[in-house]
């Protein structure tokens, strides 16, 4: 499979193309993705500036209209989509058929909230009238991420498009194929040069967030990328929106229900083989359950079967590419020759791939003190750390003492307690008993992060703030 550019609507051949090989089979390619140059960029913004020119002036109910045909078009091309995928990231063939469904309902609920928001106000008094517009800002570029990259993706695109701007996406180069497939069939359904994708590495990803017609940079990724896109867009003051990075805590509270919370909490920490920013990444329990906590969450995580992303067996894939797995496998290795308590669990279910793939066992940890690596640093790997409490306001500090501030989780059987405690997390988003957005939540619920975790919201109808300026009239009667 080949892999092109995506500019002004059509395919571009780079001439030069890099082997993407599956991450739980290293000796299989899966595809070749062209390597964009800096002049490729240059053409895509140009293109996307030139159509931003005429869409902006586009009826919103018709942009809004394209937006539902694209959503309609990404379920009926799912299971193609989700194959290429997974081939290339890792993530399990049903985990990424979900997040294409995900996709597929944002995108329609961001359509929905589109309906009122570019209402134009109009005040007058015996002194003047006044008319406050939302105009569009230009040219947005999309820096999306290896992890989850096609409901990310449609999540920046729809409140881009519906609001009036144009695009230009790049993808990670270690998740590149399945989202620029994704990318480039919805991009036929708007006019030309509206939604354009470049593929490449850090020059391309340069050349994009300084290029001068770029007003905008959405970025989901890593907090010192982040810093690198902030200096790049200083030079010509563009906006910015980061969604970054976390380490979230589950807080379970002495009067929680076990049986109902571990096998959430667990799944939660284990999704992705733990590469996603909102996972679980610490665990907090009362002192006097410690003991049973533990052996609890062994028991879930010891159901784990660890293979390739495409057996329906698996329930825990690949990491993704060789610098997460060295990372990840180099934290496991400083735990293991600490004091801590550490026990790897789950099934192998190819003994003769393991070495072939990036695997790893998903391991609980135990026996920590708050200020442990492990349960400070966003390891973004399949470790389950396990801190004990003593009190409520103890644990309330302890997960407060991060520079992260991402998602948060409360486990109780008594609402009001659980509420009181979620109100003093600092975090963007904090989960009662659960550990992501219902459908009332995926809707209407802001996502994003305080402190280090991110710049912006994402989801519910604030988004759309993101990718509008105002533009005042002031008319002052004689």
């Amino acid at each position: 499979m080949k892999v092109n550019l995506w500019i002004n609507n059509q395919e571009v051949n780079a001439g030069d193309y890099r082997e993407a090989k599956d991450p739980g089979r290293l000796t299989e390619v899966v595809g070749h993705v062209a390597r964009g140059t800096v002049d490729h960029v240059n053409q895509a913004v140009e293109s996307a500036y030139q159509a931003f020119l005429s869409w902006r002036n586009t009826p919103l109910e018709e942009r809004i209209n394209l937006v539902y045909k694209a959503a309609d078009l990404l379920e009926a091309e799912k299971d193609y989509i989700a194959e290429v995928t997974s081939k290339e990231n890792g993530m399990l063939l049903a985990r990424s058929k979900g997040e294409i469904m995900m996709a597929v309902t944002a995108m329609r609920n961001l359509a929905d909230l589109a309906k009122s928001f570019s209402t134009r106000k109009e005040m007058e008094d015996e002194t003047g009238w006044v008319r406050i517009e939302k105009k569009p800002m230009g040219v947005v570029a999309g820096i999306i991420p290896w992890n989850a990259p096609i409901v990310l993706a449609m999540q920046k695109l729809v409140p881009i498009v519906v609001t009036g701007n144009t695009t230009v996406f790049k993808p990670s180069p270690f998740a590149s194929m399945g989202v620029t497939v994704a990318l480039q069939k919805v991009a036929q359904l708007f006019p030309a040069g509206v939604v354009n994708v470049v593929l490449g590495d850090a020059d391309v990803g340069e050349a994009l967030t300084t290029h001068p017609l770029v007003r905008k940079i959405s970025f989901t990724g890593g907090g010192p990328t982040a810093k690198a896109v902030m200096k790049a867009a200083a030079d010509t003051l563009k906006d910015i929106h980061f969604e970054l990075g976390g380490n979230d805590p589950a807080i379970i509270l002495d009067d929680a229900n076990l049986d109902d919370c571990i096998p959430k909490i667990v799944e939660a920490a284990l999704r992705r083989s733990g590469q996603y920013c909102y996972a679980i990444k610490r665990i907090y329990a009362p002192q006097h359950l410690y003991d049973s906590v533990f052996e609890r969450i062994c028991e879930e995580v010891k159901a784990y079967k660890i293979g390739h992303q495409l057996d329906e067996r698996a329930t825990m894939g690949p990491m993704n590419n060789a610098r997460q797995f060295n990372s990840v496998k180099g934290l496991m290795e400083r735990i293991k020759n600490s004091d801590a308590e550490y026990v790897e669990l789950g099934e192998i279910l190819e003994p003769d791939n393991w070495n072939n793939g990036y695997y790893l066992r998903p391991a609980v940890v135990r026996n920590l003190k708050p200020d442990a690596e492990i349960v400070t640093c966003e390891q973004f790997g399949p470790i389950i750390p396990l801190v004990a409490y003593q009190s409520e306001d103890e644990v309330i500090a302890m997960a407060n003492d991060t520079e992260y501030g991402l998602g948060s989780s409360v486990w109780s059987t008594d609402f009001d307690r659980a509420l009181r405690i979620a109100d003093q997390i600092e975090a963007g988003m904090t989960f009662i008993n659960g550990t992501a957005q219902s459908p009332l939540g995926y809707k209407y619920m802001p996502f994003g992060g305080v402190k280090q975790s991110g710049l912006g919201w994402e989801n519910s109808e604030v988004v759309f703030e993101e990718y509008i300026e105002y533009h005042s009239i002031n008319y002052h009667k004689p």
